[in-house]
């Protein structure tokens, strides 16, 4: 088992109790640029609080989950932790937020195949991955190196795909379209 297989086993039970979801975070952007290692898994969730127990139930035995936690993260808009507990992997199940860039984000998942066996998932657009990381990275003092790094190779690896006018639009309305710059230096800088 990898952190791959867990997403797909949680997104398994998300879609059997009808619940629309996207996988971001490095899981995403490892699939989008470089692969590394991570401690957790992200997803966004759009879940009613009133599925919480059904979904528990779809995880199984081998998945921690605290309902009224995840109850709470779901109507506060915030985010909570499921553990896989064969691997000690946490999971973090962020309630789709309400902003507009929130919903546009959501919008433009993709159903991705993840797998030669054919497995899909939900996964975030490229051009999300960019900028929600880069929103992160602002955040967090500018510091934060794993998070620059997956943004320049996501920029590097998926250039082909990725969707210039989107992505320069919405820096622009994020602010934070001077390290969108300083990011697209940087993957070319690694292209050469």
């Amino acid at each position: 088992m990898n952190a791959l297989d867990v997403a797909l086993r949680v997104a398994a039970a998300l879609e059997a109790v009808g619940c629309e979801y996207f996988l971001g975070g490095s899981v995403a952007s490892s699939l989008q640029g470089e692969p590394r290692a991570t401690n957790d898994i992200d997803f966004v969730v759009a879940m009613m609080p009133h599925r919480v127990r059904s979904f528990a139930e779809k995880l199984g035995p081998d998945f921690e989950v605290d309902e009224d936690m995840l109850r709470d993260a779901l109507r506060r808009g915030s985010c909570a932790n499921i553990f896989y507990l064969p691997m000690v992997t946490k999971v973090d199940l962020f309630a789709l937020g309400s902003t507009p860039y929130d919903e546009v984000e959501f919008n433009r998942r993709r159903k991705v195949r993840v797998r030669s066996t054919g497995e899909e998932l939900f996964v975030k657009a490229a051009e999300d991955t960019v900028l929600r990381k880069l929103l992160w990275y602002r955040d967090g003092g500018e510091v934060a190196s794993k998070q620059w790094r997956d943004v320049v190779e996501v920029l590097r690896v998926s250039a082909a795909e990725i969707d210039e006018q989107y992505l320069q639009t919405w820096a622009e309305r994020l602010g934070i379209d001077e390290l969108l710059s300083r990011a697209r230096a940087a993957a070319v800088v690694k292209l050469a």
